[in-house]
Order: structure tokens, then sequence, then C-alpha cells
């Protein structure tokens, strides 16, 4: 049996159910703050100890949960297939990393690590964040924000995943509500090129109608099955979909 490549993306449904509240409400605040407010590089320059409070709370809170089957269920495929399986999440979380993936791409940065915008070097920080705290590289103070891609930023990994979207036979997206770009355009860049698409959501995403396949239900239920039958036949559980046509500009 040929092992196909696959690339995952997890969005944060994948972590709500681990009991990590997803901190953007339905009417657009971040925990009650306007998004321009916490997740900007304007917002932290007008106002950095809001902005280090608000990612201090996230990280105390993610101490309190941990990963699920779902993430396990993804950890068990990589270890099964290795390379071949691309794991990238817009989730800042790690709990990918505690359920047992050794290869994964923030694209939108990660929680638990600070960078240094003075020597532009990040590092793995787990305490409480301020203005006092200091850069282990270079020692400056007043110069450590979270490494976390902000509106207006560019993600992380960019090249490396638009390159293995190309590549590969399979996409799948699991807890992701399809609305957030570039993200969102994944589906469409993967089945461009041949792949095969699959959605496993609670719901339907935003852009559901893209996807070849659509598995319904909680990751935490959805994720293992499909990885099981993943593991015990390929062709069965991602069968071959005739390549799209190439894109045309207004299609």
């Amino acid at each position: 049996m040929k092992i196909p490549r696959i690339v995952i993306l997890t969005g944060a449904g994948i972590s709500a159910e681990s009991g990590l509240a997803t901190f953007r409400g339905s009417d657009g605040l971040w925990e009650g703050h306007r998004v321009e407010e916490v997740a900007s590089p304007e917002g932290f320059a007008a106002n950095p100890a809001l902005v280090y409070e608000f990612y201090n709370r996230r990280r105390a809170a993610l101490r309190t949960v941990c990963p699920n089957a779902a993430h396990e269920a993804i950890a068990r495929l990589q270890a099964a297939w290795g390379e071949r399986v691309l794991l990238v999440t817009q989730n800042v979380d790690d709990l990918h990393e505690r359920g047992g993936s050794s290869q994964v791409l923030h694209m939108h940065g990660e929680l638990l690590r600070v960078r240094c915008m003075d020597c532009d070097r990040a590092h793995r920080w787990q305490d409480d964040l301020d203005e006092t705290s200091r850069c282990p590289a270079c020692k400056a103070v007043e110069t450590l924000r979270p490494d976390i891609v902000w509106f207006g930023e560019m993600p992380y990994f960019m090249d490396e995943i638009q390159e293995a979207l190309t590549q590969a036979d399979g996409f799948v997206a699991i807890g992701t509500s399809g609305n957030v770009y570039p993200a969102a355009g994944f589906v469409q860049m993967a089945a461009r090129c041949g792949a095969t698409t699959v959605e496993i959501n609670l719901e339907p995403s935003q852009n559901a109608s893209l996807f070849d396949l659509r598995h319904s239900g909680p990751a935490t239920v959805e994720v293992p099955r499909w990885v099981e039958r993943m593991l015990d036949s390929s062709s069965a559980a991602l069968p071959r979909i005739k390549p799209l046509p190439p894109w045309r500009s207004g299609s």
C-alpha cells in the first residue's frame, strides 16, 4: 500500500473539546475587548499592559486543560506515517504536542513562546509576561511580546504549507470555521492540485461545500474513527478524486 501524503489543518474546535474556550465571542469581542485592542501591533503599542494581561490569562487557562482523543489520534497517524503527514494548526495552544505530535506548524504562533522586538529571537515562556520581563538572549527589557500572529501580520510557515498542499494526496480540516484566511483557502489550493479534501467538524464550516467528504460530529469521536480507517485501509478512507481543472480568474 502506498502511503498518501496528508496535510491536516486544525482549528479552535479541536481544542474546545478539551475545555479550552474559544476567546472570541459571538459578538466579535475577545473576552470583552475589541480585536484591535488585544490582537494587533497597534493595540500592543497603545496599551501593552492590557495585551500582556490578556495573554497571561490565556496562558494560565492552558495549564488547566489536557489533550483529548482527537489530538492523540492525529499523533498516532503521524507516528505511523511519519513525514507523510503534515500537521498545521491555527491554534496557539500546545495540546497537539502534549497529545504526542512531534511535528506541528503553528501558523498563528504559540502561546508559550515570546519574541524579542529588538533581536527578533523567540523563546519558550511559561510564566506571566510584562514590561519588566527581560529577553533571555539580548537581555533587553520592554522588548518582549507574545509570539502570536496578530491581525495584519503574516502567518508563519506559509511557504512550507503551500508547497505541501500542492503535493498532497489528501487535505483534512478539523474543527475550523472556514472564514479565517489564508487557512480558509487551503481546501481550494489542495483540490486544484488533485487532493481529496475532507472536513471533520461539529457543524458544517462556512466553506463546507468545497470539500469532497464531510464528517459531522465531535472531533473526539470522528477524528479517531477517521484515523483508524486511514491506518486500516487508506484507499477506503481517502478515495482518489478526479483532479479539478486549473484555477481561472473568476471561477
